[in-house]
């Protein structure tokens, strides 16, 4: 699979948190989770260079998703 250049930050949350009951609050786990793991936070920083940006990089979904142990094989189907 080839990631996509760059993936809106509301799209992998709602695909990350299909339970909630809509995208603000999946982007609101999303932040939380990455806030509570130092390990994530620290990898995610040393690669953004915008925060304020709407959307991941690939380098940046790829380190995400390995957080979440999900391949890009079961991300695709998600």
């Amino acid at each position: 699979m080839i990631l996509p250049r760059t993936l809106l930050k509301q799209d992998l949350a709602a695909k990350l948190y299909p339970q909630s009951s809509n995208v603000s609050s999946a982007m609101q786990l999303l932040r939380k989770e990455i806030k509570l793991s130092p390990e994530l936070n620290a990898k995610l920083d040393e690669l953004t260079r915008n925060k304020r940006a709407h959307y991941y990089t690939h380098k940046e979904l790829e380190i995400i998703l390995e957080h979440f142990c999900i391949g890009l094989e079961e991300f695709e189907e998600l």
